[in-house]
């Protein structure tokens, strides 16, 4: 298409049973990527009480069926030298594997008989909701998933974004009680209408669409979306601080609500920007607080885009307790300045040029093209999005970053934590 900027040409094809499947041929020789995108992330768990199931469902993915067993479809997939994995994070589910051409129509065959014929028993269930806990004792023993746990939950009232990804600990610890509970979750959103197969690599399009259409055509539509409840509107801004029981430098998390991704939205758009350009390694911020009078371990932006209200985030590890109070003032008349008077054309020039060019860089192997697409097919349900977005950056001026800068950065839309260790 005029004006595209990914540089290869997909083959898209929706099966009668909703699944979308997106084959991108490209200069691989004998490499092939296989993305299986669930569309459903903890963003999805509206139930009280069973946060965290959308990881751990990815869990028991890996479990087997009556067909093939979880050992023996690993031990097939270590003969055939391929490599994969899985993840989950707020609104995707996504499983991969990376393997060699001749091997694409027995991991075809793995996969769907896996996400249609999905088996384990209540005992096997209970096992992995305990290795679940053990994982997640582990996680939070991170101070900077402890400051996420926090953030979210004061950040959030009632959307599902106020839980991480693993789930509030309470649920966590009421799995394995919940094995009922597990076939109903994949009943309702393992199905094909929810989730996009994403292949890359050394492959022909037709073919590829045989051995799906081999495979997948028989399974069922049934997916049940959930019930999300908006966000409503934040009325000021909220703080609190996180008591770590470890040793560690201060955290500062300062986070204001976002919107939903939407190429089309402007000022969102442009958020996404302002937030590399405010906060990022080039920053002048950066430049006087690191590099100049090296009070901070670092300062970085996370600006996510989300498929509903996210948070852009700026962090900060502050290497003496006194100093909190000005980095987190210095990050306040950061913005101010970004909303009172525009940037330089070229500052912004130069950031969509690097932003681009990093961007196709990273698409250099099956395994990145693929991986570099997921979200995007998790938020959109395609791949439409990437050239939408980048067609967006062109168009942001640095009235546009002034305006995104006065509408999401306002102490309303603020929540403040700080980390502070045992011994500060």
């Amino acid at each position: 298409m005029a004006g595209s900027i990914f540089p290869y040409k997909a083959h898209t094809e929706v099966l009668s049973n909703g699944l979308k499947i997106v084959v991108i041929p490209m200069e691989s020789p004998g490499l092939v990527s296989y993305y299986s995108v669930v569309r459903t992330g903890s963003r999805d768990e509206v139930e009280p009480g069973k946060s965290g199931f959308a990881h751990f469902f990815e869990h028991m993915m890996f479990r087997g069926t009556k067909k093939y067993t979880g050992p023996e479809r690993d031990s097939i997939i270590t003969s055939i030298g391929a490599s994969g994995n899985a993840y989950t994070s707020d609104d995707i589910t996504a499983y991969y594997y990376n393997f060699a051409k001749e091997d694409l129509e027995k991991v075809v065959e793995l996969e769907s008989d896996r996400f249609q014929n999905l088996f384990y028993s209540e005992q096997v269930f209970q096992t992995e909701a305990g290795a679940v806990y053990g994982e997640y004792r582990k996680n939070i023993t991170s101070p900077f998933a402890l400051l996420n746990e926090k953030m979210k939950d004061l950040a959030y009232d009632v959307h599902t974004y106020k839980h991480t990804t693993i789930g509030f600990e309470a649920d966590i610890k009421a799995m394995p009680q919940g094995f009922e509970y597990s076939k109903s979750f994949f009943s309702r959103f393992y199905r094909p209408e929810n989730i996009v197969l994403v292949i890359a690599g050394d492959v022909e399009p037709g073919k590829t669409m045989t051995m799906i259409r081999k495979y997948y055509d028989s399974w069922q539509r049934g997916y049940v979306p959930p019930k999300m409840t908006p966000e409503p509107p934040q009325k000021g801004e909220r703080t609190g601080e996180v008591a770590y029981p470890g040793r560690t430098l201060p955290i500062l998390n300062i986070a204001y609500k976002g919107d939903a991704f939407d190429p089309k939205n402007g000022e969102f758009v442009a958020a996404l920007l302002l937030g590399e350009l405010a906060f990022g390694e080039n920053s002048d911020l950066n430049k006087k607080l690191f590099l100049k009078e090296q009070k901070v371990q670092f300062i970085s932006p996370s600006f996510p885009m989300n498929r509903d209200q996210g948070l852009f985030q700026v962090f900060s590890m502050v290497k003496k307790a006194e100093d909190i109070t000005y980095v987190r003032d210095e990050v306040y008349r950061t913005l101010e300045e970004f909303k009172s008077k525009p940037i330089e054309e070229k500052r912004l020039s130069d950031l969509k040029r690097r932003n681009k060019y990093g961007f196709l860089m990273g698409l250099d192997t099956p395994s990145r093209v693929t991986g570099g697409l997921a979200r995007f097919v998790a938020l959109t349900g395609g791949i439409e999005a990437v050239d939408e977005l980048y067609a967006a950056f062109e168009l942001v001026t640095p009235e546009g970053i002034l305006k995104a800068a006065q509408k999401y950065f306002t102490p309303e839309r603020r929540s403040v934590l700080v980390l502070k260790g045992a011994q500060q």
